[in-house]
């Protein structure tokens, strides 16, 4: 039976990288791009089965930050009865921070509650115990406790939304687990190091960018985490594409690294993640989605 990998974000960056580095390791894959940009998709479905003509390539366009475009995707995704594991991308590089139509914070949705209702939607695609599935999160080393907070989930009134973000994928990671890994589903957090894309490009002026890079190459010398480009960020994500999910540790956070000379592997660190803090941003995120869920409705109801 053919894999299948959902890739959110897989137009551009470390989301584009991976999808040609899992076909360049299994050409058969059942592969769906889930991206907000349906031409940019198409595009990189037609040069993706160009260079690999024996693999199953699917796009479905999913914003993950507006709720209603994730729940149509879902809606899609259900009837197509293909999806049983998917792959986060990543997320804002930047510490701006909005409020979506919805009325959630742009960073909060996108990183994490967007990819929250996706799992719920597609919990009875996901859940099987004699074919365990495979969630792999894109978190960062950047992930810290210290800039989040259970009473302000969202990161509404402080200045790090996108380190926030990411510790709260840890939380959800830990929370995942202990609740579905009996029913066959599994989560796995990877940091793909400090990778230089277009997001990245877009926080300085490029003559900037002009003087940096000979020091920022240099400093992998020195700093692993430095892996620079989408393919070697996506080192950790094949090495757990790779991995058994019951084996892994769910409070170990798997790091894409690079060393000076450029050779790619893949180290772990513990997460500073407390089981019960876990747990109460879990049932946060469930009631969250309880107030969302109505709201949409009748969003939807008011436009029909």
């Amino acid at each position: 039976m053919r894999k299948v990998v959902l890739v959110t974000g897989a137009s551009s960056g470390i989301g584009l990288a991976l999808c040609k580095r899992l076909l360049a390791e299994d050409n058969e894959l059942y592969l769906c791009l889930a991206c907000r940009n349906t031409g940019k998709a198409e595009a990189v479905r037609a040069t993706l089965l160009a260079c690999y003509p024996t693999a199953e390539v699917t796009t479905v366009q999913v914003d993950v930050s507006n709720l209603q475009s994730v729940f149509e995707a879902c809606k899609e995704l259900k009837q197509r009865k293909a999806i049983h594991m998917f792959s986060t991308a990543e997320g804002l590089l930047t510490q701006q921070d909005r409020v979506t139509a919805d009325g959630l914070q742009e960073v909060f949705a996108t990183n994490i509650f967007g990819h929250f209702i996706l799992i719920r939607e597609l919990e009875p695609l996901l859940c099987h115990s004699y074919n365990p599935s495979q969630l792999i999160w894109t978190s960062s080393r950047n992930a810290r406790k210290s800039n989040f907070s259970l009473e302000d989930i969202q990161h509404r009134k402080g200045q790090e939304p996108y380190s926030s973000s990411k510790y709260a994928t840890d939380l959800l990671n830990v929370a995942l687990n202990r609740h579905f890994n009996q029913q066959g589903l599994y989560s796995s957090v990877i940091c793909p190091g400090t990778v230089l894309t277009n997001l990245t490009y877009g926080i300085l002026p490029p003559f900037l960018w002009t003087l940096l890079m000979p020091v920022i190459w240099l400093l992998r010398f020195f700093a692993n985490s430095f892996t620079l480009t989408p393919y070697n960020g996506t080192e950790a994500l094949i090495w757990l594409f790779h991995q058994k999910p019951e084996s892994l540790n769910p409070l170990i956070k798997y790091l894409s690294a690079t060393t000076g000379f450029g050779s790619n592997y893949v180290t772990v660190e513990k997460m500073d993640i407390d089981e019960d803090t876990a747990e109460r941003f879990y049932q946060n995120l469930l009631e969250l989605e309880k107030r969302v869920r109505v709201n949409t409705t009748q969003k939807s109801d008011h436009q029909s």
